[in-house]
């Protein structure tokens, strides 16, 4: 008896999906979607920020014509220029030597990273690990810590210049200072006002820190921190030997955050100030302003300043953008 073998069935006819057409209209409509963000940034941030370093290389005031700097405009004597002049750069060499508030606000922003490093950051790290362990309530402290931040730098300096008042404030009057004639001036005393702003940002600058990590904790795979258990690690050893070390992409974006917060510090000290400057708030960010907006309106010597600045925030960028690229070649 013959037995039929039954034939192949057919491959399917594959059928080549044909991209879509783009209309004028998607084109518009893309072309839109693009070009307006690429003129804001180029408006708003390039254009300053070129402009800027333009100015920094001239003696300009905001009235009359702009023209770079000569070795004449900084002469040693009437009449004669500076040994070893440079052209153009006479802004540069005298906030390095002849601006006496320069070092007083590098030394202030350096203050102002390393209270952010050694306590903002290590309380925003805690409060990210208490609520990742599901407390009860978790939702309502998280909302709680995370109020200052969602407040204005403005509302929160007002806040706390009510607090820090030396005859109605909150701290005189429960410690009874402003019931006799030693009354602490918080603010007005150059060797107690920089920590009191720093106990500002940091309330406000620990919460940050705080949703950043609970961010990183939620992305960490929950078989590591099994493992770390069935081996008979501690809850300390599993964090710090596991579970930190694999939040590495979310250090270093706290680091940089955290740097550069410390450098653009300006809304606090500003209102603090009133806008006029005080000993012992001297930083960069604000000699900035006061050299560009206050009665000297050193708009050239003030964008050096500004140039500065921006030279010193790109260190920290430039290190996250390689370690950045550098994780991606690795995988």
């Amino acid at each position: 008896m013959t037995q039929t073998i039954p034939a192949p069935a057919a491959a399917p006819i594959r059928r080549r999906r044909r991209g879509r057409t783009l209309t004028r209209r998607d084109k518009l409509v893309a072309a839109l979607m693009l070009g307006i963000p690429l003129l804001l940034d180029l408006a708003l941030i390039w254009v300053p920020a070129l402009g800027s370093i333009f100015l920094s290389f001239t003696k300009w005031t905001g009235v009359g014509g702009i023209k770079l700097q000569s070795c004449a405009d900084f002469p040693t004597a009437p009449g004669i220029p500076q040994p070893g002049c440079l052209y153009g750069v006479q802004n540069y060499k005298q906030a390095f030597t002849n601006y006496p508030d320069f070092w007083p606000a590098v030394q202030h922003n350096a203050i102002w990273l390393g209270v952010f490093i050694v306590i903002a950051t290590p309380l925003g790290m805690l409060f990210a690990v208490i609520l990742d362990r599901g407390i009860r309530g978790t939702r309502i402290y998280q909302s709680l810590l995370f109020l200052p931040v969602m407040l204005s730098l403005a509302l929160i300096g007002i806040i706390w210049e009510l607090i820090y008042s030396p005859n109605l404030g909150l701290i005189n009057t429960l410690v009874h200072h402003n019931q006799n004639d030693n009354v602490i001036d918080w603010l007005g005393n150059p060797h107690l006002n920089l920590w009191a702003l720093l106990v500002e940002a940091s309330w406000r600058q620990a919460p940050y820190v705080m949703i950043l990590y609970l961010a990183g904790l939620k992305a960490v795979d929950p078989s590591l921190r099994e493992a770390a258990i069935v081996d008979g690690a501690t809850g300390w050893q599993t964090f710090w030997r596991v579970i930190f070390p694999a939040m590495r992409p979310i250090n270093i974006v706290v680091l940089v955050v955290t740097v550069i917060e410390s450098l653009r510090a300006f809304d606090l000290v500003y209102i603090t100030s009133g806008g006029n400057p005080l000993r012992g708030l001297e930083l960069l960010s604000v000699a900035v302003t006061q050299n560009i907006v206050g009665e000297t309106q050193r708009i050239g010597f003030g964008s050096t300043l500004g140039v500065i600045l921006l030279v010193i925030s790109l260190v920290p960028i430039s290190i996250f953008l390689w370690q950045a690229f550098r994780r991606e070649e690795k995988v």
